[in-house]
């Protein structure tokens, strides 16, 4: 079969940046050349693709909005010989649109408004763009498409349904920037299933990749038959091209041509693999993108610096990550053995900086102001504040970011030191329960094919070493008890009632709830992490710090 006969459809599913207007422009430049050479009729891109997406506030500013424009026009002669489809946004009477521009054969030839402007969780869309209302087809070699950008499909009823049908458009290229959580992909096959059926069109799902602030794009661009097949998949958390060649029928219906251009499906993964790339990806880009070589970590001998110090490794290279052990002499000698064993297992350097000197001096400095009695909770708060400075001075001296490794039990309850535990630039696990913790770390030994994270680790008793014999659970409930109330009132909204009905003890619930509601203020003040459920906190949960209100 020639060229002649098929339609070559390829989506560049790219990782752009934020604000990288120029850099962006060029990637997609490049992916347009790729899509020629490659003999394409059709490139896609995914949403916002010139400016990344969110953009957030800068879309308020008219010299960002002038100079995507300039970029989306400096783009044309890249998509000679091709219908380009590029996600960026319009302005046009003084109205800013989520738009998909549309380029022929070197030329800007249109623009297709997002209808639909999700509003929830960690979108603010209706803050910046106005909605569209009107369709926008495309003819590529005979063959009549609909365009369409991430939300609109995801809308049952929504007009941009009845469109594709309406006009005989047999294919539906959508644009989209759909952020990461577990579980995601199997809603994102549901979703464009029920579309394509409904329109009875072949689907084109190109989807973001890569790391923006606490969201991870995960990618995993999507073909799907009218009938709700998955016809070709790329890669997840990861760059990718992927080409498809249908073949257009007489009644304007298209079939899947040549599998040689078309990549395999991809097994789907399981919920603690994409968890681990997800925070991977995350961390990676988050550096990368910001402008950081390397990163430097306290190592505790615990679980949770455990797992970051190995997700830490993977997405930036063993010489670009420091761990840092500080003992006190709270502190003993199977964690901090724990803890160089686990850096020399990693490949990574490894320092050492006791604080029981300079605790000490600062518990004689404070003697006359703290007054009689035992330091206690005051003395406890200081050591972690101490090892906050060291590292903060390490990443002030050579310009490491210092990565925090307090996980979301731990968040949630407020069971973390401001200024200490908290201090650093990126919080890599902070969207991660204690139980997935664990899950995840062996899973981390199993990827490396060899014991990474000590079995003593595992083994030990989770403890901060703040005091004598301290354990986590003099504090707070077992995790086992912890995690499920944590999960139903944080990010299913259940009330008290509901969550003690579904078989927790009254007043451990009530007080889980009480930690969670104190515990505002802290979060407020915490470095951003990467978003791996439905409900992380910061963009996903606005709760007010000052808030007298306690769910009965």
């Amino acid at each position: 079969m020639s060229t002649t006969d098929v339609l070559r459809v390829s989506l560049a599913q790219v990782n752009v940046t934020v604000g990288d207007l120029a850099g962006n422009r060029a990637k997609v430049a490049a992916a347009c050349d790729r899509a020629r050479a490659a003999g394409a009729d059709l490139v896609t891109f995914p949403e916002l693709a010139i400016c990344g997406y969110p953009p957030e506030d800068l879309l308020l500013r008219p010299g960002f909005l002038r100079d995507c424009r300039r970029e989306l026009e400096a783009l044309a002669p890249a998509t000679k010989g091709l219908v380009a489809v590029v996600g960026a946004p319009e302005v046009d009477g003084g109205k800013v649109y989520n738009a998909a521009a549309v380029f022929a054969d070197g030329r800007l030839s249109g623009f297709y408004r997002k209808v639909e402007l999700p509003n929830y969780g960690v979108f603010d869309e209706k803050r910046y763009f106005t909605s569209g209302d009107r369709p926008h087809f495309l003819t590529v070699k005979g063959v009549k498409a609909s365009v369409t950008i991430c939300e609109d499909v995801w809308v049952p009823g929504s007009p941009v349904e009845r469109w594709p049908a309406e006009a005989g458009a047999k294919l539906v290229v959508n644009l989209s920037a759909s952020p990461f959580h577990a579980g995601k992909l199997a809603e994102r096959h549901a979703t464009l299933a029920r579309y394509a059926r409904a329109t009875g069109a072949t689907v084109f799902y190109n989807n973001l990749v890569g790391g923006q602030d606490e969201l991870v794009f995960d990618g995993g661009a999507l073909v799907v038959s009218p009938d709700g097949e998955v016809l070709a998949a790329a890669r997840r958390f990861a760059e990718d091209f992927l080409v498809v060649d249908l073949t257009p029928g007489a009644d304007g219906n298209c079939g899947l041509g040549s599998e040689l251009t078309r990549n395999p499906q991809p097994a789907t993964h399981n919920s603690l693999d994409e968890i681990y790339s997800a925070l991977v990806l995350g961390t990676r880009d988050y550096l990368g993108k910001n402008g950081f070589k390397k990163a430097v970590l306290g190592l505790s001998g615990g679980i949770d610096s455990s797992l970051v110090a190995c997700i830490a490794v993977e997405a930036l290279g063993r010489d670009n990550v420091v761990g840092v052990t500080m003992p006190s002499q709270f502190t003993s000698s199977g964690t901090r053995s724990d803890a160089e064993v686990l850096a020399r297992n990693l490949g990574i350097k490894f320092l050492e900086i006791p604080i029981g000197g300079v605790y000490g001096q600062y518990l004689a400095d404070l003697a006359v102001a703290f007054g009689p009695g035992e330091p206690g909770l005051a003395g406890e708060n200081l050591q972690a504040r101490i090892r906050g400075n060291l590292l903060m001075a390490l990443s002030n001296r050579f310009g490491w970011l210092v990565l925090t490794t307090g996980n979301k039990s731990e968040v949630a309850t407020g069971y973390c030191t401001l200024y200490g535990d908290m201090a650093g630039g990126f919080a890599v696990i902070k969207d991660v329960t204690k139980k997935v913790v664990y899950e995840l770390s062996e899973l981390a030994n199993q990827r490396s094919g060899k014991e990474l994270i000590p079995r003593s680790v595992f083994d030990r008793p989770p403890t901060a070493e703040l005091r004598p014999n301290q354990r986590d659970e003099d504090s707070l409930p077992p995790y086992r008890l912890l995690d499920p109330i944590l999960k139903a009132y944080v990010e299913e909204d259940r009330s008290v009632e509901e969550i003690v009905a579904m078989g927790f003890d009254a007043k451990v619930v009530a007080e889980v709830a009480r930690l969670i509601d104190v515990s505002e203020y802290k979060r407020r003040q915490a470095a951003p992490g990467v978003k791996i459920t439905p409900k992380a906190f910061g963009r996903d949960r606005r709760i007010p710090i000052t808030n007298r209100y306690r769910p009965g």
